[in-house]
């Protein structure tokens, strides 16, 4: 195993929903041992950076997302030269004009994606109906942090899969010892709560059963999964024959005040004998 990969990797992106209180916390609950690490939701991927795993599948159907990850294990210099090149230029002027012009190139578009992440209203991924990102400008100004560190991070990703796609493709990737993490957006069963809105696809009850039969699926080959998700009734009668359910509690971070910023308890789902 190389230097690199024993240097821990702080997540280059804040992301809604996103699990560094987990990797921070509760790490403990994950597997000892496994084959190979999948994760299908993979936003932030705190928990993916925070084990470290020696072989991976990643996934998400955020296609601008993925291509940025792809760029970090590509081209991580050509990156980072031109986010110091958005820092030295961010106004709110310059955030609008932004925002306002995609860029087709990859290397651009990943600089582009990364700036409007540091940069917008509370970290937000939100597009409207034309799947425009529309997320005004917040108040945050570093568009690099000294937490960057895209060459190490970039042979992290070497010995990973990185996939655009449904996550049922990837869970059904998933064999004998392998250990999927599984962070789906929190839909509940009558209410479209608000982590839909973040997300370019709308994440649908129908959904949350169709993860639920792959969830299944996986764990009779063999795979070893863990489901975070919503403490909501519904979501622990979908999974109410399906391993251990163990309450684990975070506190909000959408809130614009941290006043407000309440303790929240979730559920985290593990089909293994911890």
């Amino acid at each position: 195993m190389s230097e690199a990969h024993n240097t821990k990797v702080i997540p280059f992106l804040k992301w809604a929903g996103g699990k560094r209180w987990f990797a921070d916390r509760h790490t403990d609950l994950l597997p000892k041992s496994y084959r190979r690490y999948l994760e299908p939701f993979l936003g932030g991927g705190a928990v993916y950076f925070a084990i470290a795993p020696n072989e991976g599948i990643v996934s998400d159907v955020n296609a601008d997302l993925i291509s940025t990850y792809e760029v970090i294990r590509d081209e991580p210099t050509s990156l980072a030269s031109m986010l110091l090149e958005y820092h030295g230029r961010h106004c709110r002027d310059f955030y609008y004009e932004v925002r306002s012009n995609k860029p087709s190139d990859k290397v651009e578009l990943a600089a582009w994606f990364i700036y409007l992440n540091r940069t917008c209203w509370n970290g937000l991924y939100r597009v409207n109906r034309y799947n425009e990102f529309n997320v005004p400008i917040g108040t945050k100004t570093d568009v690099t942090l000294s937490t960057d560190s895209f060459a190490v991070t970039s042979e992290r990703l070497q010995s990973t899969v990185i996939k655009c796609c449904d996550f049922e493709e990837t869970i059904d990737l998933a064999e004998k010892d392998d250990f999927i993490f599984v962070d789906p957006p929190y839909t509940v069963k009558h209410n479209m709560n608000g982590f839909v809105k973040y997300n370019d696809k709308i994440f649908s009850w129908s959904d949350q059963v169709r993860l639920r039969d792959a969830v299944v699926r996986a764990t009779r080959r063999g795979a070893l999964v863990m489901v975070t998700n919503a403490n909501h009734q519904s979501i622990r009668e979908l999974y109410a024959d399906i391993g251990e359910h163990l309450p684990i509690k975070r506190a909000s971070v959408l809130a614009a005040s941290a006043t407000f910023r309440a303790n929240v308890e979730e559920l985290a789902i593990r089909t293994w004998l911890g």
